[in-house]
């Protein structure tokens, strides 16, 4: 590749962030202070402290993800998807680990806050937090490799996630924070499912065990269209136990749900994976402020 094709280190670094993934970092913050409001305990600078904390470790997350792919094989010139940093040549290994290094550093300042609010074991949650986002891809027993991927997103980026940020305002946690978290547990393990439905090839070379490889694209596609049922349904529930006809408004998303999925079932090609991917991520931003509003009508 020409040094003319390269891009400047800003766009790299902004890439190597992976911003279409963000939204799954702020959807759970978002969920759990809009459940504090609607109980009269929502805190600002704690819920910023949450937030920050939330993007701090999914950027470091991604950051570990361009770092250990490469050097476990993952990331390679036969990739379909996305340019990576460091398979790409734009920026070194041990570049890389040190950036990773520094944000979850960062991310552990802001965690520091939030003990201070939700007592000492608020560490042992932190600390859990971003052990796993290392070792989704990294360590002696990568968990995206051996097919557990989904699972920790469903409980990092979902029951962890918006449990933890309404506990910290609030002081405890409700049978109704808990089904708030399951949605986006499952609207998120969504955005990994489109992407390891589009490395499935270079994933099952490179050794890497995720579900898609080891079930197949059709198991794929039942269990993104079921996350996107059982995300419906919470609303429902939501509403049979007495919270406003607003907490319905999700609903309105069911449109779009059936087509993202019948996207992913048309065969797509690995460039209209990438904009489902990005696409996927919106429809959890989307259900979060319909769920955030709608529960405080």
């Amino acid at each position: 590749m020409s040094e003319l094709a390269v891009p400047s280190p800003g766009r790299i670094w902004l890439a190597a962030a992976r911003p279409r993934t963000l939204p799954a970092a702020v959807a759970p913050v978002l969920v759990g202070s809009a459940l504090a409001f609607h109980d009269g305990r929502l805190q600002g600078l704690t819920a910023g402290l949450c937030l920050a904390f939330a993007l701090l470790v999914q950027i470091g997350a991604n950051f570990a993800n361009d770092y250990f792919d490469f050097v476990q094989g993952a990331d390679t010139s036969a990739r379909l998807g996305p340019k990576r940093a460091v398979a790409s040549g734009w920026v070194s290994p041990a570049a890389m680990r040190r950036a990773m290094v520094a944000t979850f550093a960062v991310a552990i300042l802001a965690g520091a806050g939030l003990i201070l609010r939700g007592g000492p074991w608020m560490a042992a949650v932190g600390f859990a937090s971003v052990l796993c986002a290392v070792a989704y891809t990294g360590g002696p027993f990568p968990l995206g490799y051996h097919g557990l991927g989904d699972l920790f997103v469903f409980i990092f980026f979902g029951l962890v996630a918006v449990t933890m940020t309404y506990f910290v305002q609030a002081g405890g946690v409700s049978g109704a924070v808990i089904l708030a978290a399951v949605p986006i547990g499952l609207l998120t393990a969504n955005i990994l499912v489109v992407n390891n439905y589009r490395d499935m090839e270079t994933d099952a070379a490179a050794g890497k065990r995720t579900l898609v490889v080891k079930f197949g694209r059709g198991f794929a596609r039942g269990q993104y269209a079921l996350s996107l049922l059982m995300a419906g349904l919470v609303p429902v529930l939501f509403w049979r136990d007495g919270f406003g006809l607003g907490s319905l408004l999700p609903l309105l998303l069911i449109p779009l749900g059936g087509r993202l999925h019948r996207r992913l079932r048309s065969g797509p090609t690995p460039g209209e994976l990438i904009a489902l991917l990005g696409d996927t991520a919106k429809l959890v931003a989307a259900y979060a402020v319909l769920f955030a509003i709608g529960i405080n009508l």
